[in-house]
């Protein structure tokens, strides 16, 4: 189908500005330019009842977490939440609005991670880095008024990636004990070759270009691709992971990697929820102050976490 119109509108504007690929800057550049991108898109960040700003110890130094929680009394249901970007682009900052949002929709206490990016810092950093802020968070949600029982990740794109990582990394690992999976447009398969892939070729968009750009400075070598915790569609089982929402992009060259691991998980037993948003490219679920579609993807996110945090509340 056509461009979503609110999205058709956004793509004229990129193209009468001569938006210039990611792929085509220099890092600090690119950085910049996708943090000011996001922050154009995300509207004015919600007002949150307390924002803490942390270290926690991670396997190579310190790093960065972002505690939101929102009015309301505990304990609060906890969501850690991996940003996008390529595992190259991206900070705390990236998610800030959306982990705004999510804290009082949801009203669940929500942990965004910081994690080591590429290409100073190739796989398995960021899945590493991520598992130990999924623990740091277990440990210390109750010192912010969170009860770890009930725990969910959740990222968009590279972030999504890593939460599926850190549910096959908490699994084999015995806990910490994740109870739902939320990913956005994530990669799974550093070698798919999807017809997403083929046909998302658009310069004014993520495209294939931007996808094996993202992957090149991700892997110190091409055979790292194929580690289930780079590429979690090729984990030889898929069975006894978290239930899963699975959001996916129609202009996208990640949706059928996306959409394939939703498969994998049903067919290994998991539950899963899965959408397609029509008309959406890659990078429209940070968009809710320009995008209804954005609005209504970011609705259901949560209330997939509020009715599965509400039902092991039922459980407990």
């Amino acid at each position: 189908m056509p461009f979503d119109p609110q999205f058709q509108s956004m793509y004229d504007r990129r193209a009468a500005q001569d938006v210039q690929p990611l792929y085509t800057m220099t890092l600090e550049e690119a950085r910049a330019a996708d943090l000011a991108s996001i922050q154009a898109g995300a509207g004015t960040p919600e007002q949150v009842d307390q924002v803490v700003d942390l270290t926690f110890p991670g396997p190579g130094g310190p790093l960065p977490v972002r505690v939101y929680r929102p009015a309301g009394r505990g304990p609060l249901p906890v969501l850690v939440y991996f940003f996008g970007g390529g595992w190259t682009l991206g900070s705390l900052d990236t998610g800030d609005a959306l982990c705004r949002s999510l804290a009082n929709s949801v009203g669940c206490l929500t942990v965004a991670v910081g994690y080591r990016l590429a290409p100073e810092h190739t796989f398995p950093a960021a899945p590493q880095d991520c598992f130990a802020g999924v623990r740091w968070a277990a440990e210390h949600a109750g010192a912010f008024g969170g009860d770890a029982s009930r725990l969910a990740v959740a990222g968009d794109s590279a972030g999504g990636n890593l939460a599926a990582a850190v549910t096959l990394m908490a699994r084999d690992a015995g806990g910490p004990d994740i109870l739902a999976q939320l990913l956005v447009y994530p990669n799974t398969d550093y070698l798919a070759d999807t017809p997403s892939r083929r046909e998302n070729t658009d310069p004014l968009l993520f495209n294939d270009k931007s996808v094996r750009w993202y992957w090149d400075n991700y892997l110190a070598t091409p055979e790292d691709g194929i580690d289930p915790l780079a590429s979690p569609l090729r984990a030889p089982d898929h069975s006894g992971l978290p239930p899963a929402l699975v959001i996916t992009a129609e202009y996208d060259p990640l949706r059928d990697e996306g959409e394939s691991y939703a498969q994998r998980l049903r067919e290994s037993g998991v539950p899963v929820e899965s959408t397609r948003y029509p008309g959406t490219a890659h990078g429209f679920f940070t968009m809710s102050g320009t995008l209804d579609a954005a609005g209504r993807a970011v609705e259901q996110f949560a209330a997939y976490l509020r009715s599965a945090f509400a039902d092991a509340t039922t459980k407990d």
